[in-house]
């Protein structure tokens, strides 16, 4: 890898740059916590060489939404559901917005 391609990892929001430790540290929970999403499937950490879980900017902002909903009283396993489902949801809507927009082009000007 060259120096001029190496910069781009820090724009790439998937690139898993965090330790656990500073994972942890970034959202204000504690390793046990990222461990429990882990086990929950709402993230699934890279692994490092030497087997060390490492999480990436969007991983982060997963697990602090997480962190949110079980600061408000959810309960772990309910919070990643909420997530999965949340997700799925957004999802849904991009195709469908996708979907009207190939639609509404078809029709002729004349007829809209």
């Amino acid at each position: 890898m060259t120096a001029d391609n190496s910069y781009d990892r820090f724009d790439d929001d998937d690139y898993p740059a965090y330790t656990m430790g500073r994972a942890a540290e970034m959202i204000g929970a504690t390793q046990g916590f990222l461990r429990a999403i882990g086990e929950a499937r709402l993230i699934t950490p890279l692994r490092s060489e030497g087997g060390h879980r490492r999480y990436s900017r969007y991983q982060l902002r997963i697990a602090a939404r997480a962190r949110e909903l079980v600061d408000q009283g959810t309960p772990i396993e309910a919070a990643c559901r909420i997530i999965i489902l949340e997700d799925q949801l957004e999802e849904a809507r991009r195709i469908n917005a996708e979907y009207r927009r190939a639609a509404e082009s078809d029709v002729p000007p004349d007829q809209a």
